[in-house]
């Protein structure tokens, strides 16, 4: 199916859809699906040196990263559209899906009853449900599920100040309490758990290095993530392994079209070239 558009530019703009080509994907060769699922700190994970990012570029030529972040859902609503995002029809499903919520489920509830705030117990049971839609895909499909990270109250006042209500205020107190119980689901349907809310605040400075607003993730606190990660990937018993150290390469057969080797005799093969990586990772 064909469909057309001018731009503002006056540019005609042409997309091509068909029903066939979205079930097979659009540009191949077809590569293992890892997506990340969650509210605003899977959202923007791909700003600020993020970690989705960091992730894309340790996992290029490996795997595929979607990104499926919705700022400012909890896990109920993870739930209305579970069966959009994941749905198990799908030709292809994820080798690895990446699971966050639980953020916006720990803060207070407000007088109104409106908002985010989802009780601890029904917060444990959603992302359990999550849980078993995600092992229902296939038997291939691993899980990750990421805690709530710490916060910096003071910078988390300041920022929740101009956007939401000031009775909803964010605490390292009920982080704590649904990071730990997220723990508990470790190993639940082959669930494996990031701790992040332990990971960041051993850090050290973590309040001033790990945020930008004392809620999302700066660079270093990205790092956090993505080192627990892969420490995750490298230590599952998973088959196949999806470490990236032990993921094929796309492409990376010897050419006589490579880089001329030192010397002008031969070429060398720069597929598996790492050392452009400001952090080089295990």
């Amino acid at each position: 199916m064909v469909h057309g558009g001018v731009l503002p530019s006056g540019l005609l703009c042409v997309s091509i859809f068909s029903s066939e080509g979205s079930r097979r994907g659009m540009v191949g060769p077809v590569r293992p699906q890892f997506v990340l699922f969650g509210s605003s700190i899977v959202q923007t994970s791909f700003s600020n040196g993020g970690w989705g990012a960091i992730l894309t570029d340790i996992y290029s030529r490996k795997a595929d990263i979607l990104v499926r972040g919705y700022y400012g859902w909890n896990s109920r609503r993870a739930l209305q559209v579970l069966d959009k995002v994941f749905p198990k029809e799908a030709e292809v499903q994820p080798s690895l899906v990446i699971v966050y919520f639980g953020g916006n489920d720990s803060l207070p509830p407000h007088p109104s009853g409106l908002g985010t705030h989802v009780p601890l117990e029904e917060y444990v049971d959603n992302m359990k449900k999550i849980a078993a839609h995600l092992k229902s895909l296939s038997e291939s499909t691993r899980i990750i599920f990421l805690t709530c990270p710490p916060v910096n109250e003071a910078k988390a006042k300041i920022r929740q100040a101009t956007r939401i209500a000031n009775t909803v205020v964010r605490t390292n107190e009920m982080s704590q309490k649904y990071s730990e119980a997220c723990v508990g689901l470790n190993g639940h349907l082959g669930v494996q758990v990031v701790d992040v809310y332990d990971a960041i605040r051993k850090q050290d400075g973590w309040m001033d290095t790990c945020f930008t607003d004392g809620v999302h993730l700066a660079e270093e606190g990205s790092k956090v993530i993505v080192k627990e990660i892969l420490k995750v990937l490298k230590e599952a018993d998973w088959e196949p392994c999806l470490h990236w150290k032990s993921m094929p390469t796309e492409f990376s057969e010897d050419s006589p079209h490579d880089l001329i080797a030192p010397g002008g005799k031969g070429t060398i093969n720069p597929s598996e070239w790492t050392s452009y990586r400001a952090t080089q990772w295990d």
